[in-house]
């Protein structure tokens, strides 16, 4: 499979992911990189009127999730460990976060992400440790 037939074929997988039917998120990947974003509503707000951590979360680990699996064309990548830093609120708007592969070994990738608000201030940052898992992304729902 080509490198860009593979980025096309991860990012119909995200797409078809459950999960992305509340978050109704955009992505595109290329070697080493993706960049998703989403539009905020009050659906995401906590009771204090700001986007919840689990969104920022969310968008960091995919992002970073997307760029390591972009370096694996065979098997679905696992989110081993991954550290959120939330450096400024935000309700309202678009949120785009792009991840980066910043090391790859034989076992792990390790990834870093930003998530910027729709003025281009960045709002979270956050890293990660991925590993290959065993499930083959030809069997992965939307992996096609």
């Amino acid at each position: 499979m080509t490198k860009p037939n593979h980025y096309s074929c991860l990012e119909s997988m995200y797409a078809a992911a459950p999960i992305n039917k509340i978050y109704e998120p955009s992505m595109t990947v290329a070697e080493g990189e993706a960049v998703i974003e989403i539009e905020l509503s009050e659906k995401y707000h906590h009771s204090a009127g700001g986007v919840h951590g689990s969104v920022y979360f969310k968008m960091l680990d995919d992002a970073a999730f997307f760029a390591a699996n972009s370096l694996e064309q065979h098997c679905f990548v696992l989110t081993v460990s991954f550290t959120t830093y939330i450096t400024r609120p935000v309700a309202s708007g678009k949120m785009k976060a792009v991840g980066k592969v910043v090391n790859k070994n034989n076992s792990q990738f390790i990834a870093e992400s930003i998530v910027y608000d729709a003025e281009g201030r960045e709002i979270g940052r956050g890293n990660g440790i991925f590993v290959r898992g065993k499930l083959a992304l030809v069997d992965a729902a939307g992996y096609a």
